[in-house]
């Protein structure tokens, strides 16, 4: 089994961790593992193990007839018979399929909001669709979507796991005091919510008693970031609300950190809280997309509306004081990510999925 994992940039974000996490999976578990990114490298490429092949296909333009020939021209001297392409990449793919018809092409969707996507938003992809084998998805949600309203008849649900990275270098340092840090895991952008969090922090008073607040995520210097900080000058948080950006050592910041916040206004299946769970973090989380599946019932975490500040508010103070509840959802939590979302049992659904393809193309 030959699979190529195809992905547009190597910035930190949940569909390039899952790019980056599946080519390294498979790599002892298959025949050939490779990664292919279509247009920008960046932190994640850390992480890719050096064994695996890699290409950066450098791709400048929608329909850049130079990538899609460096793109063939790997797969064809590698003999992959599988391109998994993540999010936006299905369009370079779809061109391959076009010049090399006899790839097969898995397209992996990890966007949580499609479903309420206006119809224009998705044309393209519809049409694309039709040279699609199969469809992977991350939450149920998705799932019924693709079936709705994609020409293509496999369409599979698959978790997401996480890994730990314990090779990285251990470089940044959080601010404040050890033991009430709170750390949102979340570039800096629209749907993230960041600034419902911020308002919240705001509004809980846990200031007063020490507590921090570490948001740690791409920067882009924009509006949006820029607003941020105006929150945090204007209500005198420079003290205990810190932003980091980008960092290439998760694992090490997690582990510096009490409490992981995941505020999004939508999500498909976020990477991001089982990371907070393996490293051991006490989780409150949104409700949107699959967080209501991985915060079940109040037991492995608090959740809330994205919309609701005051829900929030009541969960970070009720989490801040209360330490035995911290330990026992932190605790219930990496247990049910070993039991639920290991690197183990989704690897091997994978492949199977892998083989159902293959085999299909030979009767």
């Amino acid at each position: 089994m030959r699979v190529l994992q195809l992905i547009d940039s190597l910035e930190a974000g949940g569909a390039e961790r899952m790019a980056v996490n599946y080519a390294n999976g498979l790599s002892v578990r298959i025949a050939f593992s490779a990664l292919a990114v279509t247009r920008k490298e960046g932190l994640l490429k850390g992480q890719l193990q050096e064994s695996i092949p890699y290409v950066f296909l450098q791709r400048k333009r929608t329909i850049d007839l130079r990538a899609v020939s460096k793109l063939k021209r790997f797969v064809k001297d590698n003999n992959i018979a599988i391109v998994h392409a993540h999010g936006t990449s299905y369009f370079i793919a779809v061109m391959l399929k076009i010049a090399y018809p006899e790839i097969k092409i898995v397209w992996h969707d990890h966007h949580g909001g499609r479903s309420t996507q206006k119809t224009y938003k998705n044309a393209v992809l519809k049409v694309a669709s039709r040279f699609f084998d199969a469809v992977i998805v991350v939450n149920h949600e998705l799932k019924a979507w693709a079936e709705r309203n994609l020409s293509v008849s496999k369409v599979a649900y698959l978790p997401n796991f996480a890994v730990q990275n314990e090779t990285e270098e251990k470089q940044t340092i959080l601010k404040s005091t050890d033991g009430k840090r709170i750390i949102c895991l979340s570039n800096l952008r629209h749907p993230k919510n960041h600034a419902l969090l911020l308002e919240a922090f705001r509004d809980s008073g846990l200031k007063k008693e020490g507590w921090s607040l570490h948001l740690v995520g791409k920067d882009s210097q924009d509006e949006y970031s820029l607003s941020l900080k105006r929150f945090i000058k204007d209500n005198h948080l420079e003290e205990s609300v810190f932003i980091y950006g980008s960092c290439p050592d998760i694992s090490h910041i997690l582990q510096q950190g009490t409490i992981g916040v995941l505020a999004s206004v939508y999500e498909g299946f976020p990477v991001t809280l089982l990371e907070y769970g393996m490293a051991g973090l006490a989780v409150i989380s949104t409700n949107v997309g699959y967080c209501g599946e991985i915060i079940k019932h109040e037991k492995t975490g608090l959740s809330f509306d994205p919309s609701d500040v005051k829900m929030l508010t009541i969960e970070l103070q009720r989490m801040a004081g209360d330490e035995q509840l911290r330990k026992s959802m932190s605790e219930a939590l990496k247990t049910r990510i070993r039991e639920s979302y290991s690197e183990e049992i989704v690897m091997n659904a994978l492949i199977l999925q892998y083989q159902n393809i293959l085999d299909a193309k030979q009767k």
